[in-house]
């Protein structure tokens, strides 16, 4: 059976690693996949899968490859057409209507609408707000990231609770809970007895790395550490400023984006995780796969659920970088084995989530991959 992924994505968010995660697992299992993108916009497959098509719509702007996909829909006739965010959701519903196909319909969001949309005019707000509380009923299936993302949708735009399906994301491959990752080529790596820090994530206010670095930099006051942070974003400058002020500057590193960041995490003493704000927070997940102890905001939304509450990791409050400080302190300390770490992990493998996927999409498995796909490759 024939599926379309329609997503418009910047090329390094979280909705561009479910894509490169699921597309090959949907086409590993025998469907023929079909990624629609908008020009210039990711997500971006290193190596396209058997199986695997890549169709190019033809307008750099999410409305401008209405024609492109109603074209689409009228010659494949796919089984179900994935979306992710509502601007994209929006044209996926209106292209359907359109085109007068069967075609099912499955809207995601990551994000906490509430939240997210408390920083947009108020023009989008209501656009959005609306369109979701009115427009969604008409896909087929509604998924989200978490729990917490789902109740906030609910309650914001008045969609039903119940037409909103919390899925396990597809982040971390079965490998992950098993190789040896070799060690970063970086100087900091390696060094006894001073503790490397890591993060990573946009360069922005929402991941909110500006308490992060006011929090290193009481723990630096207390024993030697470093810090490393990886990721791209315009609040890069910024926070190097800050670290000067703060006089951490010399053991802070911002290395910019990496692609593969499960290395770094590997190797890393300890994950620290500080947005305001999230859907779930897919590098808190791949830092627990690999076993590295980790901290977190009790941010919405995402956090409380992938820790268990605070089984696995502690929580803090957003912002509060006194917290933060003392909660590296004591996970430096006296962290969790990484067995036990990487259990927080285990849902969100690749062919787990997949399973779950196609069962919300009301896709039965072909007949020829009818067979035990936990050792597949990543």
């Amino acid at each position: 059976m024939r599926i379309a992924c329609f997503f418009s994505t910047s090329g390094h968010s979280g909705v561009d690693r479910l894509a490169r995660h699921l597309i090959p697992a949907l086409a590993r299992r025998g469907h023929a996949v079909d990624l629609l993108k908008v020009r210039r916009h990711g997500p971006h497959l290193d190596e396209i899968p058997e199986g695997v098509r890549v169709i190019d719509l033809g307008s750099r702007h999410t409305y401008g490859c209405l024609p492109a996909i109603v074209r689409y829909l009228r010659r494949e006739r796919p089984a179900v057409m994935l979306s992710d965010k509502d601007r994209v959701n929006r044209t996926a519903l209106l292209a359907r209507v359109l085109a007068r196909v069967p075609t099912r319909l499955v809207f995601s969001s990551g994000t906490t609408i509430s939240i997210d949309l408390a920083t947009r005019g108020p023009f989008e707000r209501w656009i959005q707000r609306h369109s979701m509380g009115r427009l969604y009923p008409f896909a087929d299936q509604v998924i989200v990231t978490s729990a917490g993302v789902a109740d906030d949708m609910a309650a914001y735009t008045g969609l039903a609770r119940e037409r909103i399906r919390v899925l396990p994301s597809p982040v971390v491959p079965a490998s992950l809970f098993t190789d040896e990752l070799p060690r970063p080529d970086h100087l900091w790596f390696g060094q006894p007895g001073i503790p490397l820090i890591l993060s990573a994530g946009e360069l922005c206010g929402r991941k909110d790395f500006a308490t992060l670095l006011r929090a290193f930099a009481r723990v630096r006051a207390s024993r030697p550490c470093r810090l490393v942070i990886l990721g791209k974003g315009a609040a890069r400058e910024r926070l190097l400023i800050l670290a000067a002020e703060l006089g951490v500057d010399a053991d802070v590193a911002l290395p910019g984006y990496v692609a593969d960041p499960y290395a770094w995490m590997a190797h890393a003493d300890l994950f620290a995780f500080t947005s305001r704000w999230e859907g779930l927070g897919f590098v808190l997940i791949e830092a627990l796969a690999v076993g590295t102890p980790v901290v977190s905001t009790d941010c919405p939304s995402g956090p409380s659920e992938i820790l268990a509450q605070g089984r696995y990791g502690p929580l803090i409050p957003v912002g509060d970088d006194e917290s933060l400080a003392q909660a590296m302190l004591a996970t430096l300390d006296d962290p969790l084995p990484p067995a036990i770490l990487q259990e927080a992990a285990r849902p969100y493998e690749i062919e787990t989530s997949t399973d779950a996927y196609l069962e919300a999409m009301g896709m039965r498995r072909p007949a020829s991959s009818q067979h035990d796909h936990s050792q597949e490759a990543p």
